[in-house]
């Protein structure tokens, strides 16, 4: 379970950054000209709160939980976050009527070329983008990687070595030459020595080394 820190940081941060967009541009868009019913200005409404607020809020959540999370689990609970945040940028407007939740307006523009920025920065562009990065950092975090193993080794491999140097339990020393009776092991995690010529030409398989295994 445990990841790199890295595994889902670009897809979360731009989630934050979208997230953030959705959530403040209702409030910073009508001083430029841009924005929905600019009449009520920067005003709070109940529709800009569930409509627009509150899927940028929680696409900034999931985000940062992409962004920062070191457990898989963890990240993906953000990447689903996302997900659901870009879908309801998606579909917020088409529910609001059904909802009772309060209209948004039309966007304000001179041309329809504007009117379809608008929609598109402020609803059904925006929500697509963080759908599409959620899932893209879904998609990574349901695969465990190469990468992702020898993470969590060496991981597993600093949490041993503390252990044994916090004084819990003495330092094993291994053996050098190998088992000298067939019923001899090694101890499990142990590095098995390299055979030579002689031994290849013996006979002496693998297999013998990792009796008791």
């Amino acid at each position: 379970m445990r990841i790199p820190r890295s595994r889902g940081a670009a897809s979360g941060l731009l989630v934050v950054v979208l997230g953030l967009w959705g959530a403040l541009v209702p409030f910073v868009g009508p001083m430029f000209d841009f924005a929905y019913n600019p009449e009520l200005g920067s005003g709070w409404t109940a529709a800009r709160g569930w409509l627009e607020v509150l899927p940028g809020a929680v696409a900034v959540v999931g985000g940062f939980l992409l962004l920062t999370s070191r457990n898989r689990a963890t990240a993906m609970l953000g990447g689903w976050l996302s997900v659901v945040a870009g879908a309801w940028f998606v579909i917020g407007r088409v529910m609001a009527t059904t909802l009772t939740i309060g209209e948004i307006g039309g966007p304000v523009a001179e041309t329809d070329t504007k009117a379809a920025w608008l929609e598109l920065t402020y609803f059904y562009g925006l929500g697509a983008l963080i759908v599409f990065l959620g899932a893209m950092g879904l998609g990574r975090l349901s695969v465990r990687s190469v990468r992702d193993v020898g993470y969590a080794q060496r991981l597993a491999a600093a949490d041993r070595v503390e252990h044994v140097d916090g004084g819990d339990h003495p330092t094993t020393v291994l053996p050098t030459t190998g088992p000298t009776t067939p019923h001899e092991t090694y101890p499990r995690g142990a590095d098995l020595p390299r055979r030579s010529w002689r031994d290849r030409l013996g006979g002496k398989g693998r297999n013998d080394t990792l009796v008791g295994r």
